[in-house]
């Protein structure tokens, strides 16, 4: 199969200007809204641990909404100094670490030997190896709920994929959809099902068996889903032939040890985050850090000059920048909602009309809520403290237990990660892998009904066996 020529890691045109137009459409579309909506907001108490959260007895109460034209205008600008605004700058930096490592990987020719090397070893049992990666980085996402982290991971399967004779999609499923299948699936999650359980009450991680189960039949429908699409694209591999002829480089593979070393390094920091609380706040700092020594670390021991590293390291950034626009103005659209204060009055008004449906529509109706919600707010711990206050007294109402309600909270939380237009990670990946957002949402909304389906029905499945 033809190689594409190494460019390192820039945004592609049409996947650039096919999400800036989804996005400013989306951004134009709340600032109408606006108008139409009026202001209010939920009066909001510090929880034992300092964090904000609603006081339910306190109620809504309506105010003056609105925004004008210039701060809305402004908005992907402001939106830097609005509160709580380190994690959007992280990201960023986060994002632009990854590009200039990964042009520089791609300049030397390491990124080349290592993908043409795992194809020599692993193309006679590729689906194998994508039943693997796949678990992987869904475990990654349930168990210790990594999700930006997993970015810089992105380029390299997507490489890999079209290595192994399928295309860039087989590439994003093994993991993008992967991981975001995983962190919904929550089994310990301590971003959504922990953070949401300690809101509710109810002891961390505690009620894992159903999760367990999601996590399990989610992989089982995502598995099938891949291979069947591989399959039909797929190019056939002369094995005999590439393994016989890749040519190992003493070099290289030293550059490639050390690459892999430093990485697997940052992979246990993420693993053990979920264990050090300490941890939490840092992970997306350190693992940048550990990146960014594996790349100047790797790329200089497979024989780059320290002056070819700052060049090519300085031209991925400005290949990557593109993407910190995208981010900005996805950013700004729960920006304009909170600044004219209607953000609270739709919640309000969504609580309302759950209080009129059946029982078992009620906990259907809380999924939907939080997926409504991900797509203004894509952090799952800012989301948790919105709406469990909310969602665990009304679920409780009609009989329901806070342990469901959480999985439904997760369920809504995730999957719509790699699927929202919104949220800052996807837009990454996508740009990365040179994937239109039209195309992403073509390929993989086949997978989010059926993913729909199958989740819906777990939900009622925990309310009639009491879960």
């Amino acid at each position: 199969m033809e190689q594409k020529e190494n460019k390192g890691l820039s945004i592609g045109a049409k996947s650039f200007i096919t999400a800036l137009i989804v996005i400013f459409a989306l951004m134009v579309l709340t600032y109408i809204l606006t108008f139409l909506i009026p202001g209010g907001s939920y009066a909001r108490v510090p929880n034992a641990d300092g964090n904000l959260v609603i006081d339910t007895a306190a109620g809504y109460t309506p105010e003056p909404g609105g925004i004008p034209f210039w701060k809305w205008l402004l908005s992907p600008i402001l939106v830097l100094g609005a509160p709580g605004n380190a994690t959007l700058i992280a990201v960023i930096a986060f994002l632009l670490v990854i590009g200039g490592v990964f042009n520089s990987l791609d300049q030397c020719g390491l990124m080349r030997y290592m993908l043409d090397k795992t194809a020599a070893r692993f193309g006679g049992v590729r689906y194998r190896l994508m039943t693997v990666i796949t678990l992987l980085f869904m475990a990654m996402g349930a168990m210790i709920g990594s999700f930006e982290e997993c970015v810089p991971m992105v380029p390299i399967v997507v490489a890999l994929a079209v290595n192994l004779g399928w295309d860039a999609m087989v590439g994003m499923g093994m993991s993008v959809l992967a991981v975001g299948c995983g962190f919904a699936a929550g089994v310990c999650n301590p971003f959504t099902v922990g953070v949401a359980q300690q809101l509710a009450g109810l002891p961390m991680f505690s009620g894992a068996w159903i999760r367990v189960l999601s996590f399990v039949l989610i992989y089982l429908l995502l598995i099938t889903f891949l291979r069947r699409y591989a399959k039909k694209i797929e190019h056939p591999l002369d094995h005999s032939k590439t393994a016989s002829e890749f040519n190992a480089d003493y070099k290289m593979d030293k550059g490639l040890t050390w690459f892999v070393a430093i990485l697997g390094c940052g992979i246990a920091v993420i693993i053990a985050s979920g264990f050090i609380k300490a941890l939490q706040d840092y992970t997306m700092i350190i693992v940048a850090v550990m990146f960014l020594a594996a790349g100047i670390s790797s790329t200089l021991l497979s024989g780059m000059t320290g002056k070819d590293l700052a060049k090519t390291f300085f031209q991925g950034l400005g290949g990557i920048f593109p993407a910190v626009i995208m981010i900005l103005m996805a950013s700004s659209i729960r920006y304009t909602l909170e600044e004219a204060n209607v953000l609270d009055t739709i919640l309000h008004g969504a609580v309302g009309v759950a209080e009129t449906f059946p029982k078992w529509a009620v906990i259907l109706f809380i999924y939907l809520l939080v997926l409504v919600m991900n797509f203004i707010i894509s952090s799952g711990s800012a989301k948790a403290f919105m709406l469990i206050p909310l969602i665990v007294p009304l679920a409780q109402v009609f009989g329901i237990s806070p342990q469901l309600c959480i999985v439904a909270f997760a369920f809504g939380d995730g999957f719509s990660n790699v699927f929202y237009p919104t949220n800052a990670a996807l837009l990454i990946a996508l740009g990365l892998a040179d994937v239109s957002y039209g195309d992403w949402f073509k390929w993989s909304v086949k997978f989010q009904l059926l993913n729909l389906l199958l989740t819906s029905g777990i939900l009622l499945f925990g309310l009639a066996v009491g879960y």
